[in-house]
């Protein structure tokens, strides 16, 4: 099992927007063929970031979802909200 961490920065004034959007690719994930969970974080020091830790049955499964028609149509317009580019990082899961 893997988690995926993902930090989101979203610009000034499109938090609501931003968060909308995520919380429908949480969504479409959970409809996805080895998706085991998903939980959203808001920062207390920046109002803008938006943090998920999504868990996956393994790497191959995850790398489908990120190629996959769902994910493309649920993140569409994403990048004019973010005020840098998402950081995200795996780990494994004992």
């Amino acid at each position: 099992m893997i988690g995926v961490l993902t930090h989101h920065w979203a610009k000034t004034g499109s938090f609501n927007k931003a968060r909308i959007l995520l919380d429908g690719n949480g969504l479409a994930q959970s409809k996805a063929p080895g998706f085991i969970s998903r939980v959203t974080l808001l920062s207390r020091e920046n109002p803008n970031q938006i943090t998920s830790i999504v868990m996956w049955e393994n790497d191959e499964i995850y790398d489908e979802w990120k190629q996959s028609k769902e994910r493309s149509l649920a993140m569409r317009g994403a990048d004019s909200l973010w005020d840098k580019s998402p950081a995200s990082e795996r780990f494994d899961i004992p």
